[in-house]
């Protein structure tokens, strides 16, 4: 979690934390509507709705009308919020990377088995991919 936040810091222009994972969630799913990323976000509707206004304004998420019911809003990435999200992609492969190389050969082949451990135990509970990401 510092590793993320420390490279959101450095994304031009800023966005918040939460505004990022929202990002993150639309970008995952290709195409989402409001109550779905409001669900996984852990939110209710009206918060998430304000979140998506600011950045479908800021020119980072497009809105719309979904194919299967024109009454539904679907929200999707736009071509800015992508390069947003690659940015920050590259700032946290950055950062991994600086943490990976100050440790000891030792000490990341403890934390690779470590992961993979938790890996294993998550995924025989049936948790979701999506969560382990």
């Amino acid at each position: 979690m510092v590793v993320w936040a420390r490279s959101a810091e450095r994304i031009k222009p800023k966005v918040s934390a939460p505004q990022l994972r929202a990002l993150v969630v639309v970008d995952r799913h290709g195409a989402i509507n409001l109550m779905s990323l409001a669900d996984e976000l852990g939110s209710i509707p009206s918060v998430t709705s304000r979140l998506c206004d600011r950045l479908q304004a800021a020119g980072f998420l497009d809105r719309i009308a979904s194919e299967g019911d024109r009454r539904e809003v679907m929200l999707q990435m736009s071509k800015d919020g992508r390069r947003l999200l690659r940015q920050f992609s590259r700032e946290r492969q950055a950062d991994l990377k600086q943490v990976l190389d100050a440790m000891s050969p030792r000490s990341r082949n403890a934390l690779l088995a470590g992961m993979s451990a938790f890996y294993a135990a998550a995924t025989e509970l049936g948790l979701p991919d999506e969560l382990l990401a």
